[in-house]
């Protein structure tokens, strides 16, 4: 296991075992990524991030605060559960279920409640919120377009398989 996993294993195991993070693997965040698999995606980027640069940082707020980053527990996909401004409020709805659920310090609960800067309406006050924040970022974007390029692989394997079969047919 690499360091960095370690270090998401060891300061966020409990918020990954927890009942709702669990139940976070039923709703999708990005194409077939779930909110589950995001947050993970989330913590194990601020961890590579944090380590690139020579300076300190609370690797265990850095783990909760990229875990707990979209913690709103409702499938925002669904109209009827998502409440009116989902983009600029689930950072507070994140956090106040963080508040209820975990022991989270005042640094977490400002890389929750920021990370969606400069939508959102909180500034990022640690550079672990800076770091959860661009973090956020880069896996939304890679999530996004991994599942677009895995449909165009898709469309275009189909068709070079038609394609392959078309000529079979025309030599046999």
């Amino acid at each position: 296991m690499s360091k960095t996993n370690r270090l998401v294993n060891r300061y966020g195991r409990k918020i990954l075992e927890s009942e709702n993070m669990q139940i976070e693997r039923t709703f999708f965040q990005h194409g077939c990524f779930t909110t589950y698999d995001h947050s993970v995606h989330v913590a194990i980027m601020s961890v590579k991030i944090a380590r690139f640069f020579p300076m300190k940082f609370s690797y265990k707020s850095l783990v909760k605060g990229a875990l707990l980053h979209d913690y709103f527990l409702y499938d925002w996909h669904n109209i009827g559960d998502m409440p009116k401004g989902h983009a600029y409020i689930h950072p507070i709805i994140a956090a106040s279920n963080a508040k209820r659920d975990f022991d989270i310090n005042a640094k977490e609960e400002n890389i929750i409640e920021s990370h969606m800067f400069p939508l959102g309406k909180v500034l990022p006050k640690s550079r672990e919120a800076w770091v959860v924040t661009v973090a956020d970022k880069i896996c939304a974007v890679t999530e996004f377009f991994s599942l677009r390029l895995s449909k165009r692989y898709r469309r275009i394997n189909k068709m070079a398989e038609h394609e392959t079969a078309k000529s079979y047919r025309h030599t046999a």
